[in-house]
């Protein structure tokens, strides 16, 4: 699949678009998606909502499981929280560390622009038919 019909596909994600999710690169089993930091992304306490990271690292995951084809939706997803985001940007890397018959696994590192590490997220994509 070539990356325009990866993004076209990806435009009917109305959720990640809303909040800003953009598709930077993407290529066999790998993704970089970002988000540029505004207010409605932030919390009470002046950072990004968890939420946000957390669907970033989602959709980062999903752009790479289906990066070949689309066929692949999130089944599981964990994230542990290492700092507190307070960039203008948010960069998620994704990967896909093994993908199976019916199972892919990813792993996505959040970071801001000064490559502080915001937040590690690994998922299990399921194949749906």
């Amino acid at each position: 699949m070539t990356f325009e019909e990866l993004k076209n596909f990806f435009k009917n994600d109305r959720f990640a678009a809303e909040i800003g999710c953009d598709i930077t690169e993407s290529s066999q089993g790998s993704s970089v998606v970002t988000i540029a930091v505004n207010e409605k992304h932030l919390n009470g306490n002046g950072v990004v909502q968890g939420g946000v990271i957390f669907t970033l690292a989602d959709f980062s995951c999903a752009v790479a499981a289906n990066s070949e084809e689309i066929a692949f939706v999130s089944a599981d997803g964990n994230i542990s929280y290492m700092n507190a985001a307070t960039g203008k940007k948010l960069i998620s890397r994704a990967e896909v560390i093994r993908k199976g018959r019916t199972l892919a696994f990813c792993e996505a590192v959040i970071e801001d622009e000064n490559k502080k590490i915001i937040a590690k997220a690994s998922f299990t994509m399921c194949r749906i038919r």
